[in-house]
């Protein structure tokens, strides 16, 4: 891939559709599409979230559910729609976070392969992402801390005949499996500030997964250790080369995405206290976050953005510095409300198996993962360093 494709201008809308993707994957009317999910998450979700929690079930049927019915094409369009993204994970959001998640790292896969000028992993792979036939993760959380400074890269490569031989590793990895795909980016050897972007296919012998940490929450996301053993890297898979130019264009819409999972959780949050209202209003009056607060802020923070995610190839540094605020934004309300949730219902929501206290441990996840609440704040302090 020439150094000229991989540095075009960002604010330019790639010269192409989303390739290969058929016709039944192509984004439909958004009220369509989310009557379409509806059924599917009361069918294939809701009475497998427990499970999900307690067991650590991967919520594959559902997944490919979600993608058959149009869920992961919206954003990887000629004109991406982010909303109808963002909104589609807020569904399911609303019931299990886990699956949220996965949906995300779904998204931010296909978001690679639409965004990537190399049609060769476009043409093959994007299609089959988009309606769900293909499953995957986004592999980014090193290389989003690396870029700001917070750790090094962890995987090594060099270049060979066809592509290149990568090696090291990648502690967590979500929305795995043997047939799956993700994200990562890796250095060179012998020219360490030249970073390559790929596609990374799971089912090689010289790509190792294994699980080997158990989490308070989102233990059905499919999170694993990876290990490349001189793992060979096609040309096919190289979505960018050098990478710099290419995270910019992606990392609006990355962060943007994210907020499907922050929203999901906060209406489940509120959905809860208003269940408590019958049995226990005369006393959680006395409260004083209550649940139309929360409904306030999520409006607010939802035509937000709504807002962002219309332009996400803006390059104005204010664009910028208002995404990393919004997704800020996103994590703490995702605190406190599940924080409230957990106070609304009270000693029933103490319980193991009880959605308040799920929702809680759900709650840290969205201000953990990257970026996270730490990385962010540094984010905008860097912003302001300049």
């Amino acid at each position: 891939m020439s150094a000229a494709l991989a540095s075009a201008p960002l604010s330019e809308p790639l010269p192409h559709t989303a390739a290969g993707m058929a016709p039944a994957a192509l984004p439909m009317g958004r009220d369509d599409l989310f009557a379409r999910l509806r059924p599917i998450i009361a069918a294939d979700l809701a009475p497998q979230v427990h499970k999900i929690d307690h067991e650590g079930i991967y919520p594959e049927v559902a997944m490919r559910s979600f993608g058959q019915a149009g869920a992961f094409a919206a954003h990887v369009g000629a004109k991406p729609d982010l909303v109808t993204a963002i909104e589609a994970m807020t569904l399911a959001g609303e019931h299990c976070l886990s699956t949220a998640f996965c949906i995300w790292c779904q998204d931010a896969l296909g978001w690679y392969l639409a965004q990537s000028q190399n049609a060769a992993p476009r043409e093959a792979l994007l299609g089959k992402v988009a309606q769900g036939q293909l499953l995957g993760g986004t592999g980014l959380s090193n290389p989003m801390k690396s870029f700001f400074g917070i750790e090094n890269l962890k995987l090594r490569g060099r270049r060979v005949k066809g592509g290149y031989e990568v090696s090291g590793g990648l502690p967590w990895v979500s929305n795995l499996g043997d047939d799956h795909l993700f994200g990562a980016v890796f250095e060179l050897a012998d020219a360490p500030q030249h970073r390559v972007m790929a596609v990374i296919d799971c089912s090689r012998e010289d790509i190792v997964l294994r699980q080997s940490t158990h989490f308070l929450a989102l233990e059905g996301t499919r999170t694993m250790a990876v290990n490349f053993r001189k793992a060979f890297i096609p040309d096919s898979m190289v979505l960018a080369e050098p990478v710099d130019g290419f995270i910019k264009r992606i990392r609006a819409g990355f962060i943007l995405l994210q907020a499907g999972m922050a929203f999901g959780l906060i209406q489940g949050c509120i959905n809860l206290m208003r269940g408590t209202e019958k049995g226990l209003g005369h006393i959680n009056r006395y409260l004083p976050e209550q649940p139309a607060m929360f409904e306030d802020a999520l409006a607010a923070m939802r035509a937000t953005v709504h807002d962002l995610a219309v332009t996400p190839f803006e390059t104005d540094p204010a664009y910028w510095r208002a995404v990393i605020e919004a997704r800020l934004a996103a994590g703490e309300w995702s605190l406190k409300a599940a924080q409230a949730a957990m106070l609304h219902a009270g000693a029933s929501g103490y319980i193991v198996g009880a959605p308040a206290q799920r929702r809680l441990r759900e709650s840290y996840f969205v201000a953990i993962v990257t970026p996270a609440t730490k990385q962010l704040r540094k984010m905008l302090a860097d912003l302001d360093a300049k």
